[in-house]
């Protein structure tokens, strides 16, 4: 019923709308009318599409067997509306590879047209986001471009709060404080939002960049979670809607390294949004120019497209593949 792919080591389980009323969970008519309330479906959602069978859960790894969850289309035609559900219930705005997987599932339907489709993304935090993808081929693989449009910067784009500028690279970023407790080469970050929000901390050296293992530890997945998860999982701090927090060091040339934490999930293989604004905050510091970025991630590498005219990024653009899994 729930079918599951892979994008950049990111997993998806993808669901029709009907499919889980036919299960019992009683979800509403229209994907606005789910996201405002999801409070009362999302947790049985997740459990019955994305926990582990009894005695099926591999050692070692994470608590369920995806990454969250997509549940559309609501229609047979674009623009096709979609929900993008974290393992935690709540829901997020924007996922590139969520996207790019449901792009691919739409395709296997028979629904995505030659031309591309738009997909909005319905949640419970304002207005739906929306993403233009059109089919395409780089470097003799097939898959999406996602258009994410433009980016904002700044502690005002995220609504952070309580962040004092600091200099890097000649450009003012932000200190956050509860980064740089946790580990003093933390101190610099960029905050961006593409469709949702991001602090990206730049790093002058890879050996500063931690480990997805070492974020699931105690007492670092803690500290962690109470700045990038909202209340009461985490403390909101310094954004009260929670923030995905991104590592990121210039390896070469238009080529950036990246970690990913992500609210509601924690750690993560790779991220297209995450890395769509770990090019950006390069872009912004003078690490990389506009053009073709390699996002670099312990799932996979990126390519990110960034258009700038009149010293402004006027579009973001992704490229992702997925593939469903056995």
């Amino acid at each position: 019923m729930t079918q599951f792919y892979d994008a950049r080591g990111n997993i998806y389980g993808v669901i029709a709308p009907q499919a889980l009323r036919e299960a019992g969970i009683a979800l509403p008519a229209s994907a606005a009318e789910c996201a405002s309330s999801r409070q009362s479906w999302s947790d049985t959602a997740i459990r019955f599409c994305c926990d582990w069978p009894q005695g099926q859960r591999p050692p070692n790894s994470k608590s369920h067997r995806s990454d969250g969850l997509l549940i559309g289309p609501f229609q047979t035609s674009p623009p096709f509306d979609v929900l993008i559900v974290n393992t935690d219930g709540t829901l997020a705005e924007r996922s590139g590879n969520g996207l790019t997987i449901f792009s691919q599932a739409l395709t296997e339907q028979g629904l995505m047209p030659e031309e591309g489709a738009l997909l909005r993304v319905h949640h419970d935090k304002g207005d739906a986001v929306e993403t233009s993808v059109k089919l395409a081929e780089v470097n003799g693989v097939h898959g999406f471009w996602l258009d994410l449009g433009q980016a904002d910067f700044g502690p005002d784009a995220v609504a952070a709060q309580n962040v004092q500028g600091i200099e890097f690279n000649g450009r003012v970023v932000s200190h956050v404080q509860p980064l740089a407790q946790l580990d003093p080469d933390w101190a610099h970050s960029q905050f961006v939002r593409i469709g949702n929000p991001h602090c990206v901390t730049l790093l002058g050296d890879a050996a500063a960049l931690p480990g997805n293992e070492q974020m699931r530890e105690s007492p670092l997945n803690e500290g962690l979670t109470e700045i990038a998860y909202a209340m009461p999982t985490g403390a909101g701090e310094p954004c009260p809607a929670g923030v995905n927090l991104q590592w990121a060091v210039l390896e070469s040339p238009q080529k950036i390294l990246a970690r990913v934490f992500e609210r509601g999930e924690g750690p993560t293989a790779s991220s297209g949004t995450s890395a769509s604004a770990v090019a950006c905050a390069a872009w912004r510091v003078g690490w990389v120019a506009a053009g073709e970025v390699q996002v670099v991630m312990p799932g996979g590498t990126a390519p990110i497209l960034l258009e700038a005219a009149g010293g402004e990024l006027v579009r973001i653009r992704l490229f992702g593949t997925a593939r469903l899994m056995g």
